[in-house]
């Protein structure tokens, strides 16, 4: 056994001493890319008291002047140009993006220019600070070219700032000590690290794969809404299915690019599964529900339904809700739960065909055969009611007053309203029996009064 007070004798360190160890560790790394970025940033000043690089200097002042004068002397032009042109959308659009950028456009233009023109006449060494103008002008033109096509401001804005960094660095070559210095900024705990330049490269990476995923999903859906030989409950299907596969593939490669080993997501799941459990059953619910609406095709965004007290058409499917429109504009996020444990009446679901009834009544001095032609012709003279099926009209009842009717008719565009199309009849039927001189009763009684007292006046 050796001895432990011996000095080739290596004791292993207690949990406080590794700690202690690796944070100096981290310090000496982080003393070190700093110091050797001072030594850059030292070397960079020293440069600059250069002649050459004094002149280089002046000479990309005047090219940012240059292309400050070039802007506001041809943008007038360009949107007279833009106005009195027939141009379509899209290209008004990439001409504003032009625009916008028209100082940035004008200084790249004058700057490779006058870098060529200097590498051609005189030592590479003296266009040095104008070709690493040139190139972060043109980086910087492009990034903010392309981060125009994400729709939301903020991840297009972090993109943006960090393309912006990342090129600005890599041109002039200090992404190396930049990123060492960013990496030693860490923390390890049970075989895992976790610095600051990994942070950031995996918020970089997810906001950019989420980007993309977002640009595939509406890429996918406008494929599936073109196809024409596709059920709607199956196109939402499929949407939903690619814009979940998108997503979750793109977010395991963000976790992956941090180093994170997927199989801890077994702690995760259990989790998960867990708050299934207890807190998200409703959640849960929805979401399955929603599936086998969109699998059994029981509704599908533009059919016309009743739910309870609530009529109007669907106009889209979620994972978790459908949303109603009803005919006064208003729009119910019904749980997709509600239409498997409810009683749903789907007016389209197999046929655009329904059949509204409206009920009447006429005088015993009328003649109900007569009564029943002319009821049945009235719909007709309406826009929306179709003749195949024809109207039909029965008798129903014989009442106190009146004798009633019932009037069914047929339309196929329910989604027009159901309430607008019955007042019309009821006017087409008023018009027909006043036209005929069929009276539509109303309740009457007689009151007679007893009394074994003959009638006084009040002054007997």
């Amino acid at each position: 056994m050796a001895d432990p007070d011996s000095p080739t004798s290596i004791q292993p360190l207690e949990p406080g001493e590794r700690t202690v160890e690796t944070i100096a560790e981290g310090a000496d790394a982080v003393v070190e890319q700093a110091s050797l970025l001072a030594d850059i940033f030292t070397g960079f000043l020293t440069r600059l008291q250069q002649p050459w690089t004094l002149y280089q200097m002046g000479i990309i002042l005047a090219l940012i002047i240059a292309a400050y004068l070039l802007k506001i002397t041809c943008r007038p032009t360009i949107r007279t140009h833009l106005a009195e042109s027939g141009y379509s959308k899209i290209a008004l659009r990439v001409w504003a993006v032009i625009i916008a950028r028209l100082d940035l456009i004008f200084f790249m233009a004058v700057s490779w220019s006058a870098y060529f023109v200097m590498q051609a006449t005189t030592w590479p060494s003296r266009s040095y600070f104008i070709y690493i103008a040139a190139s972060i002008a043109t980086a910087w033109f492009l990034i903010a070219v392309f981060t125009r096509l994400i729709s939301n401001k903020s991840v297009r804005a972090f993109i943006r700032t960090f393309g912006w960094a990342y090129a600005a660095l890599s041109i002039t070559g200090l992404w190396g000590n930049v990123s060492g210095l960013l990496d030693s900024l860490a923390f390890e705990t049970s075989g895992f690290r976790l610095s600051v330049l990994m942070i950031l490269t995996a918020l970089f990476t997810l906001a950019l794969l989420f980007v993309i995923a977002g640009f595939l999903t509406k890429t996918t859906a406008s494929r599936l809404n073109a196809a024409s030989d596709i059920s709607p409950s199956i196109k939402v299907l499929l949407q939903k299915v690619a814009q979940i596969s998108f997503y979750g593939l793109a977010g395991l490669i963000g976790i992956k690019t941090i180093g994170f080993d997927l199989s801890n997501l077994a702690l995760l799941t259990g989790a998960i599964g867990l708050g299934l459990g207890f807190g998200l059953q409703k959640i849960v619910s929805n979401l399955v529900s929603g599936v086998i609406i969109l699998l059994d095709k029981s509704i599908k965004p533009g059919d016309v339904i009743s739910l309870d007290d609530t009529f109007g058409w669907i106009t889209s499917l979620g994972a978790r809700y459908a949303s109603i429109t009803t005919r006064d504009g208003r729009e119910y996020l019904v749980p997709n739960e509600d239409f498997i444990t409810h009683k749903v009446v789907n007016w389209t679901h197999s046929s655009d065909f329904v059949r509204l009834d409206i009920h009447f009544g006429v005088s015993y001095d009328s003649d109900p055969h007569e009564v029943k032609r002319i009821a049945t012709d009235a719909p007709k003279s309406v826009n929306r009611v179709v003749s195949n099926p024809a109207p039909v009209c029965h008798i129903i009842n014989f009442g106190d007053s009146s004798i009633d009717f019932k009037l069914r008719f047929w339309i196929k565009d329910p989604t027009a309203g159901l309430t607008n199309i019955r007042g019309n009849v009821y006017l087409a039927l008023w018009d027909a029996l006043k036209e005929n001189d069929i009276e539509i009763p109303f309740p009457r009684r007689d009151v007679h009064m007893y009394t074994n007292e003959p009638n006084k006046l009040p002054n007997d």
